[in-house]
């Protein structure tokens, strides 16, 4: 249909259904404009050091035309052809222009319904959304602590939450609760740690009470002799630290004794109640997805929960440095590894 032909069907709207039709043009051109300052910042920072490629990581390539209006790019070593979000949250995303919006939504803690119906996209696509701009997030890492590290539990209730068949029990509604008193398998360990710059760590570590050697593959190359440890009095912790050559430091849940100078557990306990607090409004996670959710709120606290164009943009950018390639169909047939 050519553009006047357009124009023609235009004035035949009534005047509320131009005027609505107007202000989805306003909208759309709107979104549009706010998401590319983000494109070109993943650009320069993907290619840094030259045009890299997305594949195989070389810096031998060159520009190669256009592909949906952006920039498309040749590897000289390769031969496949790549853009700036190839491999990454946003590869194969029809509409990268409702991104930004998106990413306020999850800053919010919105629900997946609510997302959808403020942004005008169902609620399985953001889903997929979701977990691929999570996934993104869970490679970000750090070196290691330094100085004081508290470190500390927690547990989250075993979860199948969207499977129809769940073998071996009852399906709970909104989370449920226990058959069992105090920690079993039917809980799942969530291992944390931070240090005094707020630098944090937090990963699940299996079902039932922690030990030693999950200590170990979790969190050992983060520790050095250099740090103090400040746990709870678990005597897996201890173990460890005695094994690890590391300054340690016990505190009792009698709570008879909660601070010993400056060393306490106070900033990981906090950070434990603010982690499940915030978790609650999800009626349940799924525990294969537990990690992605930890993830998600680690990137929070360090933004503080501020939900601006500049953290949205950063959790937009920082998520496209990193290979991802998270679909759909991996998603639904993950499986927890016990």
């Amino acid at each position: 249909m050519a553009l006047k032909d357009i124009n023609l069907e235009i004035q035949k709207l009534s005047t509320t259904d131009q005027y609505r039709l107007k202000e989805f043009f306003a909208k759309s051109l709107a979104s549009y404009s706010a998401s590319e300052p983000v494109f070109k910042e993943v650009s320069e920072r993907k290619h840094k050091d030259g045009f890299t490629c997305s594949h195989c990581h070389s810096n031998n390539a060159v520009r190669f035309g256009k592909y949906n209006v952006r920039q498309r790019y040749r590897c000289k070593d390769c031969g496949k052809m790549f853009t700036d979000v190839t491999n990454t949250p946003l590869h194969r995303t029809h509409l990268p222009h409702k991104w930004s919006e998106f990413v306020q939504c999850m800053i919010e803690g919105y629900s997946l319904r609510k997302s959808a119906k403020l942004l005008g996209v169902h609620y399985v696509t953001l889903f997929y959304w979701r977990h691929k701009l999570l996934s993104a997030i869970k490679q970000m890492d750090f070196e290691h602590f330094e100085g004081i590290v508290e470190m500390d539990e927690t547990y989250f209730l075993y979860s199948e939450k969207g499977k129809h068949e769940i073998e071996g029990r009852k399906a709970r509604k909104r989370g449920g609760s226990s058959s069992q008193r105090g920690i079993s398998k039917e809980q799942v360990c969530v291992l944390a740690a931070r240090d005094r710059q707020k630098v944090t760590y937090s990963k699940v570590v299996g079902q039932g009470r922690i030990v030693k050697f999950r200590l170990e593959d979790a969190i050992g190359n983060k520790l050095s002799p250099t740090n103090a440890l400040c746990t709870d009095a678990w005597r897996a912790f201890m173990t460890y630290a005695k094994e690890k050559g590391l300054e340690h430091y016990r505190f009792k849940s009698d709570g008879k004794e909660r601070v010993r100078g400056v060393y306490h557990i106070q900033n990981m306990n906090n950070y434990h109640s603010r982690l499940k607090g915030w978790i609650n409004r999800f009626n349940g996670v799924a525990t294969k997805y537990l990690d992605h959710y930890l993830n998600w709120f680690q990137f929070l606290d360090q933004i503080r929960h501020r939900n601006d164009d500049t953290t949205v943009s950063r959790m937009i950018v920082e998520s496209c440095l990193f290979s991802s390639e998270t679909t759909y169909d991996k998603l639904r047939l993950s499986k927890f590894s016990k």
